[in-house]
């Protein structure tokens, strides 16, 4: 009897998977405009974190997807080679984000977020550069000091060498100077530091609501869902499932050298000179 139970709920729980597959599917690629689904009145927006590995991106992108009008969970690994693209990462926010277990989960179907969200950390993540142009796309620049972050992408990464972290780096901060560069717009840019985020919270969630838009306020609590600090989503370690900004930082064994610590510094620094040329930026009152 027990089987048989187990056997139709599973029946009606894939049928069910199936019908909102479909719905999404007709609602959202069924749309020749990638940047609107059917029924919807407003076009969607998207907010990209740009950003590198270990800067605190989980952190920045669980507070954004815990506000009303923005919907996301972290790293799709979405390559964009077109707009259409955004299609993909519509569909695959939706479907993974807008879980249906009872009757009042229904209002979950209504998709009427203003921003839908994605974080690239990673070079390849637009094939097509000019993406960024789109008056509809949003860019959060994020980025951290050398030591601590070398020193946690050799946490996370214990096969990389330093050299390869710092190369990394690196390169990565030159292609964020790029990226400012080539959407120079600060209406729809801003550019925070891991260390403003922590210590200037009210500053940045100030600049955050005057760049997006956002009706209500930002906090620094989170949701917590299955996919806070998966591997592969976005960080894994412990302080990003506690549901709030944890300011203790965790303690790390590895130790970089001066000479990388100095490299590092000086492409920070002149990343975020760049980057303060290009997009709005955390003022301080002062």
């Amino acid at each position: 009897m027990n089987n048989l139970i187990q056997k139709i709920r599973q029946s009606i729980r894939l049928i069910k998977n199936d019908m909102i597959h479909k719905y999404y599917d007709l609602r959202i690629n069924q749309v020749e405009d990638p940047y609107r689904a059917m029924f919807r009145k407003e076009p969607y927006k998207f907010v990209f974190i740009l950003s590198h590995m270990r800067s605190g991106s989980s952190l920045l992108a669980n507070i954004l997807s815990s506000h009303k009008e923005i919907l996301g969970y972290g790293e799709t690994h979405i390559q964009y080679a077109s707009e259409f693209d955004l299609n993909k990462l519509v569909f695959k926010v939706y479907h993974k984000t807008q879980n249906i277990h009872r009757l009042q989960d229904l209002k979950n179907l209504i998709m009427s977020h203003k921003y839908i969200l994605d974080k690239a950390l990673h070079n390849k993540i637009f094939l097509d550069e000019k993406l960024l142009t789109s008056e509809k796309l949003y860019g959060i620049f994020l980025i951290r000091d050398p030591e601590r972050t070398i020193a946690s992408i050799l946490d996370l990464k214990p096969h990389w060498s330093e050299e390869k972290a710092l190369t990394y780096y690196l390169n990565r901060l030159s292609t964020l100077e790029r990226y400012a560069k080539l959407i120079n717009n600060k209406e729809r840019t801003l550019i925070i530091t891991y260390d403003q985020l922590l210590n200037q919270t009210d500053l940045v969630f100030d600049a955050l609501k005057k760049v997006l838009g956002t009706q209500s306020e930002f906090s620094e609590e989170y949701k917590v869902t299955n996919k806070t600090g998966r591997p592969g989503i976005g960080d894994s370690k412990e302080n990003i499932k506690a549901g709030r900004i944890v300011r203790n930082p965790r303690k790390l064994e590895q130790k970089i050298t001066p000479t990388s610590i100095a490299e590092g510094i000086k492409q920070f620094e002149n990343c975020a000179l760049k980057l303060s040329e290009y997009c709005s930026f955390v003022k301080n009152p002062n």
